[in-house]
């Protein structure tokens, strides 16, 4: 294994060829030339002068040009060409022809617009050959290939599956079949259209995340990884577990500018696992505590791994709610792992670093503040300003490379450079940053296009329909169940796919499934906290056995068996795997609903302590180790804190069952805004469906079936059934059809107590516990003391 952090990475993560020589340099004139062009369309230029200007889908496509040529010239076909340091005439040949079909759509995309779906036919030599349709099947089948060798088999087996589906939908089971799409229609909607390879996800890479990527690559050469370091190793060094601390605070600081778990590893792991195992802890525990930080960098915003830009794309709200939504989890996840490795210390009884090994904080602070500058202005220009992200990161791209030249002229010059000197050195630290965010970017590029055929696939066959009476069939109506199947398929797929990937296939597939039939029993689940729980789950897999690429780094660098290092990783991060479940449950986490800044914060401060509670828990210490019975009271709190509406209902239910004959007799009277739940069980060929609607009632008064624009006739057999349903009535719109029978009703109940009581005995539990352990420990050392006296 290398010891520089960009191979290792890419050893571990890429697996690209060591190229050298005039290979090397192609790879990196190609590099530099796709940088320039992303830079070009990102500014404003083209639309001052004129010229230039490119609409989505041939930008999508220049894009995907880069992206698959220099992965047929960096990523060999098989394990053994991956050591080669040379470009093979077939590889060559291959990238060749994927520009050029690639190519073709921006090149001929004013005549396939006009042709509207038509696919061109043309003669030669007497014969009419189906030109269109070669270079479509040409170009998904370089693009699979191209998968196949950056990112390994899983993607394109998942990818040819909905292929097959997509053309043999009417051989499918009844549940998920459709009449079929012809072979012609599939390659002109995949390769020559905008909705599938050309679509969304590859559009959020064209016009964000290859800016991101490259503003993280650039601020990586210009040294700030190194800065975080020791920042937090001056903030924190001297703490019981410092060299762990600091590992989670540069892992955190790394992440908001990376979207690679593998990366941040390597760049912070490489110098804190083995001051880590120096200060005493073990290398199994040294490896995890990293790769549990690292993983978690994705969801620190601004960038969260890329996936940012493409939830808020794919939603269609803005990329400042999806930062507002995702940064409390964010923040009190890395927070809980900060508590863990200090409760590991304890454990351990480590120490904190020597004085003299740790850099002095404020002479650092400033040493490296100019780092921060870049950040800053993103900041402001995305939150205050409210640019656009692509704007706002490509003016801090500019503001980042001419920081990189400049700090060329302010360092002390030992080597008695001259002022030209310096200048090259500046450019060429910005050309290798340039090269660098460009290579990070191929993967990701050829990724999201892949990805563009499931969510083409979908949406071009009414699989997302179909999927809502699979997965009705499969969970039952059981959201709890629906929401462990989820979480599964992610953590499944997540074995083989990188995380935007992921979260792109499971969201394009689940995201409506959950949110309808959330709404079914009788929850409103918002669709940011659907796709946030989608995406928590695609970012586990990365410290997930067996396929840990996380830590396979770590331990690499550690030397520890790195299964046993992903596991005690996963045992980390099941604090972050419940806080999907939560704000499923709880959308205030994601600050859905909160009305001010006092009321921001102190959502902030509960969950906070419920997460801290959560990890004593699970890691079986508060103060001093704990009993079974103290880890069960732990447990209890945390679920008060972190769902208490769920427990105030405990006691007091939200709802209260009526007579039904109240509700059909027209003589139920409701407060305006009062709620009403109506029990409906509805008959397939699959079994009997259990479904719960909710209704506000939007003024006080009366309150009856027609009020929700249907009517009910009595059965002999079925009961209350629904018999007519308005027009775009609150009946239909929820998804009540007709035959539904209504079984029961509830009401809210007015007269309940504010579901934050709740958080009184949470409070007390934690304090128990507390006070029982400081009790234990006082006599512990106590009787210690008494038998040094002795020993004495």
């Amino acid at each position: 294994m290398s010891a520089d952090p960009q191979l290792l990475a890419e050893e571990i993560e890429f697996k690209t060829k060591p190229l050298q020589g005039y290979w090397a340099i192609l790879v990196s004139v190609v590099a530099l030339s796709w940088c320039l062009f992303q830079l070009w369309i990102a500014s404003p230029l083209p639309f001052s002068i004129g010229w230039g200007i490119l609409i989505d889908v041939p930008k999508r496509a220049i894009h995907l040009a880069f992206a698959m040529s220099l992965c047929f010239l960096l990523y060999g076909a098989r394990e053994s060409h991956r050591r080669r340091n040379y470009v093979a005439k077939w590889d060559l040949l291959l990238a060749l022809v994927a520009v050029s079909v690639t190519l073709y759509v921006p090149l001929a995309y004013a005549n396939i617009v006009e042709r509207h779906g038509m696919l061109l036919d043309a003669t030669w030599l007497g014969v009419s050959w189906p030109v269109e349709m070669i270079i479509g099947l040409l170009g998904v089948a370089l693009l699979l290939e191209a998968t196949r060798r950056a990112l390994g088999l899983p993607l394109v087996i998942v990818s040819l599956v909905f292929l097959v589906y997509s053309v043999f939908g009417q051989s499918m089971p009844e549940l998920i079949s459709h009449k079929g799409v012809s072979l012609e229609r599939l390659v002109g909607y995949h390769w020559l259209g905008g909705e599938a390879i050309f679509g969304i996800p590859l559009d959020v890479s064209v016009s964000f995340v290859f800016l991101f990527v490259l503003f993280g690559a650039l601020l990586e050469r210009a040294g700030a990884g190194k800065y975080f370091l020791d920042l937090a190793f001056a903030m924190v060094g001297r703490y019981r577990g410092g060299p762990a601390k600091a590992s989670i605070l540069a892992s955190a600081m790394t992440g908001t500018i990376s979207g690679s778990s593998i990366a941040n590893v390597v760049t912070t792991g490489t110098f804190t696992i083995p001051v880590m195992r120096k200060m005493g802890m073990p290398a199994i525990k040294a490896g995890a505590i990293e790769v549990a930080a690292s993983t978690n960098g994705q969801l620190m915003p601004p960038i969260m791994g890329a996936a940012a830009f493409i939830m808020a794309e794919y939603i269609g709200i803005s990329y400042m709610e999806v930062v507002k939504a995702a940064i409390v989890p964010a923040l009190i996840s890395y927070l809980a792992l900060l508590y863990i490795s200090h409760l590991e210390a304890l454990k351990l009884d480590l120490k904190g670093m020597p004085k003299a090994d740790i850099p002095h904080l404020w002479r650092t602070f400033i040493g490296g503040i100019h780092y921060l500058l870049p950040i800053i202005v993103l900041i402001y220009l995305l939150m205050v300003k409210r640019w656009t992200p692509g704007s706002a990161v490509f003016y801090s791209i500019l503001l980042l490379m001419g920081m990189i030249l400049v700090q060329h002229f302010w360092r002390p010059n030992q080597n008695d450079d001259s002022m030209g000197q310096r200048l090259i050195a500046g450019f060429s630290d910005v050309m290798q940053g340039m090269i660098s965010g460009t290579r990070n970017m191929v993967t990701i590029g050829v990724a999201v296009a892949t990805a563009g055929i499931i969510v083409g696939a979908v949406s071009s066959t009414g699989l997302n329909n179909a999927m809502v009476g699979l997965v009705e069939a499969i969970a039952g109506n059981n959201i709890y169940l629906l929401l462990g199947l989820t979480a599964l398929l992610c953590l499944v797929l997540g074995i083989g796919l990188p995380t935007t990937a992921n979260y792109l296939v499971v969201a394009s597939l689940m995201a409506g499934v959950l949110v309808e039939l959330g709404s079914a029993a009788g929850l409103t689940l918002p669709i940011i906290a659907v796709h946030l729980f989608v995406f928590y789950f695609g970012l586990l897999a990365d410290d997930t056995p067996p396929v840990c690429l996380a830590a396979y780094a770590a331990s690499a660098i550690s030397r520890a068996d790195p299964i046993k290092t992903g596991i005690q990783a996963f045992a980390y991060d099941i604090r972050t795997a419940i806080l999907p479940f939560v704000f499923i449950f709880n959308p205030q986490l994601l600050l859905i609903g909160v009305t001010s800044w006092w009321h921001g914060i102190s959502v902030f401060l509960v969950s906070l302590v419920a997460i801290l509670s959560f990890s004593s828990a699970t890691q079986g210490w508060l103060l001093i180790g704990n009993r079974w019975y103290e880890s069960l009271l732990l447990l209890l709190a945390t679920w008060i804190l972190f769902l208490p509406n769920a427990a105030m209902s405990q006691i007091w239910p939200e709802f209260k069952t009526l007579e039904f004959n109240t509700f059909t007799q027209g003589q139920l009277t409701l407060a305006e805004g009062q709620k009403v739940r109506l029990h409906i069980t509805r008959h397939t060929n699959y079994g009997d469906r259990f479904k719960l609607f909710v209704f506000p009632a939007n003024s006080a008064g009366p309150f009856s079936a027609e009020d929700l624009g249907m009517s009910l006739a009595y059965e002999e057999q079925e009961g209350w059934v629904v018999e007519s349903l308005g027009y775009l009535s609150p009946a239909e719109a929820v998804g009540i059809d007709y035959s539904d029978s209504v079984t029961s009703i509830d009401i809210e109940s007015l007269d309940r107590p504010a579901r934050e009581w709740a958080f009184v005995p949470a409070f007390v539990l934690i304090g128990l516990v507390w006070l029982n352990q400081r009790r234990r420990r006082r006599h512990q050392t106590q009787h210690l003391q008494h038998h040094l006296k002795q020993e004495a």
